[in-house]
């Protein structure tokens, strides 16, 4: 009787476990951030490293959007520098990003983002994402993607 009643017990503590969907543990992945270094075109110096721009100059705007700023950080820790944009992805989107240094459009970033569940996971996929009015070059082991300046 005592194992009758454990293996009942063992029965309804396992499908508590399972959500709406019948997953037993659904999955989350965060969405890819864009990782930009902004560089010399002719020298390759990181143009905040060496002082032509601050954190300050930057500035993000959606085009799609009635211009409205896009969230950003910037890393700075060891002289990365590196603006990140992480916004992106969260539900399912189309931005064309405008991005600025000391108010001049450096180059435009236009990403068509699906928010994706299937198989008791949430992910993001990446339709489609150009960069454009610039030369670039992208990692894909680091995911950075490197900006060149013409100054």
């Amino acid at each position: 009787m005592k194992k009758l009643v454990f293996l009942l017990l063992a029965v309804f503590a396992m499908q508590s476990c399972l959500d709406d969907d019948g997953c037993e543990m659904a999955c989350f992945t965060d969405p890819q951030p864009f990782f930009f270094e902004i560089v010399d075109a002719t020298t390759g110096e990181n143009l905040f490293t060496n002082g032509t721009y601050t954190e300050a100059d930057i500035d993000v705007y959606n085009t799609l959007n009635n211009n409205n700023s896009v969230t950003y950080s910037f890393i700075s820790e060891d002289d990365l520098n590196l603006l990140t944009i992480h916004s992106i992805g969260w539900v399912t989107e189309t931005v064309d990003l405008d991005i600025q240094l000391a108010d001049v459009s450096m180059f435009s970033l236009y990403v068509d983002a699906e928010r994706i569940s299937e198989d008791c996971c949430s992910f993001t996929r990446y339709n489609e994402v150009e960069i454009t009015n610039t030369t670039f070059e992208y990692d894909a082991e680091t995911g950075i993607y490197t900006i060149f300046v013409e100054q």
